[in-house]
C-alpha cells in the first residue's frame, strides 16, 4: 500500500556527451546495464540527487580501458520511482533477506554454487564485482513476478570508499543509487545548470 513513492526525485546518470546529445534530442535511449555484477540489477543507473557523484563517476570510467565514454558528461533525470524495491525501507530489506533465502535453497537443490561478492582487483575495497547481491536482486523480482508484481525501480544505499577521516564511519563516496526498471518512470531529461550566487543584485 504504501511502496509507491509521493514525489518525484531527481537522478543523475553519468555518460559519454555525444550519447547524452542524442538522448536529449530523442535520436537515442537509455540503455539498461544487465551485468551479472550490476549493484541493484538489471536497470539504468542513476545516482539520486548526486550531481557531483555522477560526473566523478563518468571521469574515472573514461580512464578504462575500452570505456565508451570519450568526454564526461552528466544528464539529469526526473523520476517517478513507481513501484520500488526500496531497500531503504524495512518492508523490503525483508523481502530481500526471504528472497536471498529461497535463491540458496533453490542452488542447493540444483547443485549449483552461490554467487559471491568479490573485488575487480587489489585496489577494490569495496568488492564492486557484486554477483551475490545482483543475483538475489534478480531473484526478488522473479517472486515478485510469480505473485503478479513487478518493480519499476530499486533504491540502496552505499557505503563506498575510503574512510571520510579516522575512526569515522562515514566513506568519501557515499550515495544512493537508483536503477530504473520501467522506463516510462524517466519523466523528462536535462541538462544540468550550474549554480549562481543567491541573493544577486542581478535579481534586483
Amino acid at each position: 500500500m504504501y511502496s509507491t513513492k509521493p514525489s518525484f526525485v531527481y537522478g543523475f546518470h553519468g555518460i559519454d556527451k555525444e550519447v547524452a546529445i542524442r538522448i536529449l534530442n530523442q535520436e537515442d535511449n537509455f540503455r539498461h546495464s544487465n551485468n551479472s555484477y550490476d549493484w541493484l540489477g538489471n536497470g539504468i543507473y542513476f545516482w539520486e540527487n548526486n550531481y557531483q557523484r555522477a560526473i566523478e563517476y563518468a571521469q574515472e570510467d573514461s580512464k578504462r580501458a575500452n570505456s565508451s565514454i570519450k568526454t564526461p558528461f552528466v544528464l539529469g533525470a526526473i523520476l517517478d520511482l513507481g513501484n520500488c524495491l526500496d531497500l531503504l525501507d524495512q518492508k523490503y530489506i525483508n523481502y530481500l533477506a526471504i528472497a536471498f533465502n529461497v535463491l540458496e535453497k533453490y542452488l542447493e537443490r540444483e547443485n549449483k554454487p552461490l554467487p559471491k561478492n568479490t573485488s575487480f582487483g587489489k585496489l577494490d575495497f569495496d568488492f564492486k564485482k557484486r554477483e551475490l547481491d545482483c543475483a538475489v536482486i534478480r531473484y526478488a523480482h522473479k517472486l515478485a513476478k510469480e505473485e503478479g508484481e513487478y518493480f519499476d525501480s530499486v533504491r540502496a544505499a552505499f557505503l563506498e570508499g575510503e574512510t571520510l577521516y579516522p575512526g569515522s564511519m562515514f566513506r568519501k563516496q557515499n550515495h544512493i543509487q537508483i536503477a530504473i526498471i520501467n522506463p516510462n518512470c524517466i519523466k523528462g531529461i536535462f541538462l544540468p545548470r550550474q549554480e549562481v550566487p543567491f541573493p544577486s543584485n542581478d535579481f534586483s
